[in-house]
């Protein structure tokens, strides 16, 4: 392959990176949002979804009950919800490492994969001790298995771009 289809075929692999990286980076921001406001949340999801007697609308209706109440006795407990908020943004903001160099921050896609995996038997442990109905949990696991994508998709794409860079060195 020569020097100029080297060079074309690497900008067009970090062009891509960085596009699925917005596109994880924006779903992380947007994912850590939600966790701010969720009792006002649930109470438009619960008054949208209408019907009690669904098993989805009874389950929405309970969780707004219970942060209403936990808000009403405990609001400091809702501070949890802020440290799950902020905690997105901060590992939204390692991702800023691949965007400007993806080869030599390939441990952030290494490290943003395995916690996608991990989220999986999270979910259904944490879910079955907390008493979350099976179905949410699924909701939960769909979240990792939807990050694992782009993250995937830019791994594979950085290691072309490593042998592509290899291959114009020697």
């Amino acid at each position: 392959m020569t020097f100029h289809k080297i060079e074309f075929y690497q900008q067009k692999a970090v062009k891509a990176i960085r596009a699925w990286l917005w596109f994880f980076i924006i779903a992380l921001v947007i994912s850590g949002l939600t966790a701010l406001g969720v009792e006002t949340q649930m109470k438009l999801a619960s008054a949208f979804i209408q019907s009690h007697t669904t098993t989805f609308g009874l389950w929405f209706y309970k969780v707004f009950e219970g942060l209403q109440d936990t808000n009403n006795f405990y609001p400091f407990l809702a501070y949890g919800f802020d440290w799950l908020a902020f905690a997105h943004l901060v590992i939204a903001v390692v991702f800023m490492g691949p965007l400007k160099d993806p080869v030599r921050n390939k441990w952030v896609i290494q490290f943003g994969r395995i916690a996608c995996l991990m989220i999986i038997p999270f979910a259904f442990i944490m879910g079955a001790v907390r008493e979350i109905p099976l179905w949410w949990r699924l909701i939960d696991c769909s979240f990792g298995i939807i990050g694992l994508i782009p993250l995937t998709i830019c791994y594979r794409l950085i290691n072309q771009l490593e042998r592509m860079q290899e291959n114009k060195n020697s």
